[in-house]
């Protein structure tokens, strides 16, 4: 099958496939969109600026599918994903123009999306020092009662909701501050925004990941919808055709993501925190390794 705005020949099947990564990524809050850059690269052999709306897109398609799935278990914290979404959004459209302004030729990029997921495997491994503290988010979740989470407080000053008992608090203003910086470097990727944030939420914050997973996501399908929308635009404005998406791969991705998505976040309940973190680090170190490598040698 070929994929025209990317010049990708390949079969059908196999965007589908690799996209249904999000199975382990989803229960740790990221989407599948942070594994699938290096395969759209290094597989694919896609290094134009559009592979970064096309991994855009693919979150656009998949992530409803965790979404769903939270709301459903009652696990969806909206005050929290409102938040994210208020600092994400306009830092993923600064991120639009970083990536076309500074990140173009593809050694760099590889460089660059080495660095990102070098960042994001610290920031996993350090998150588990305090999972490993905390017993009420490392335990499954298998006979969690469904509605688990409710929200208690919502001001400009602070938020809080009761999850198993506990009540956890957060200051908006702050996590907003953040999600911009995280979503203009993640927009740049091309993740969605809130790959790092989930790792943050629990490390710093110290909220419960079976809470922020959801949040997280839902900020992941909005930011990601505004950058590919903003792609689209410099796409036209610019009349480059290397910078539109390819819709077509991108839904391909979308399928088997949206998936993932879904059973990732159904897996969540069943897996401790720690077995989820350490097998994402890993693998994510292991691409960074040899992004990084790749660029010096």
């Amino acid at each position: 099958m070929h994929f025209p705005i990317s010049g990708v020949d390949g079969p059908a099947w196999l965007p589908a496939l690799a996209a249904f990564v999000a199975v382990v990524c989803v229960p740790a809050g990221l989407s599948g969109g942070v594994l699938l850059l290096p395969f759209q690269m290094s597989v694919l052999g896609f290094v134009t600026p559009a592979v970064t709306p096309t991994n855009l897109l693919y979150n656009v398609f998949s992530t409803p599918g965790g979404v769903l799935r939270f709301v459903r278990e009652h696990r969806m914290s909206w005050p929290l994903a409102a938040t994210i979404v208020a600092g994400s959004l306009p830092g993923v459209l600064l991120g639009t123009f970083v990536r076309l302004r500074y990140l173009p030729a593809p050694r760099t990029m590889r460089l660059f999306t080495g660095a990102v997921l070098l960042w994001l495997a610290i920031r996993l491994f350090r998150s588990l020092r305090w999972a490993a503290r905390a017993t009420t988010v490392h335990a499954p979740m298998a006979h969690v009662p469904a509605a688990a989470l409710k929200t208690t407080s919502v001001s400009l000053a602070r938020i809080e909701y009761e999850f198993q008992g506990r009540c956890y608090g957060f200051r908006p203003g702050p996590l907003a501050a953040v999600s911009l910086g995280v979503g203009m470097l993640f927009g740049a990727y091309g993740a969605g925004g809130n790959a790092i944030l989930a790792p943050c939420l629990v490390s710093v914050l110290r909220l419960p990941p079976y809470t922020v997973a959801g949040a997280t996501l839902a900020g992941t399908f909005v930011a990601s919808l505004a950058g590919v929308c903003a792609f689209e635009g410099a796409g036209y404005l610019t009349n480059h055709a290397a910078v539109h998406p390819d819709w077509l791969l991108g839904a391909m991705f979308g399928f088997g993501g949206l998936l993932g998505a879904y059973a990732g976040a159904w897996l969540q309940r069943f897996l401790a925190e720690v077995w989820i973190k350490l097998s994402l680090g890993f693998m994510v170190l292991a691409i960074a390794v040899r992004y990084i490598a790749e660029y010096y040698l």
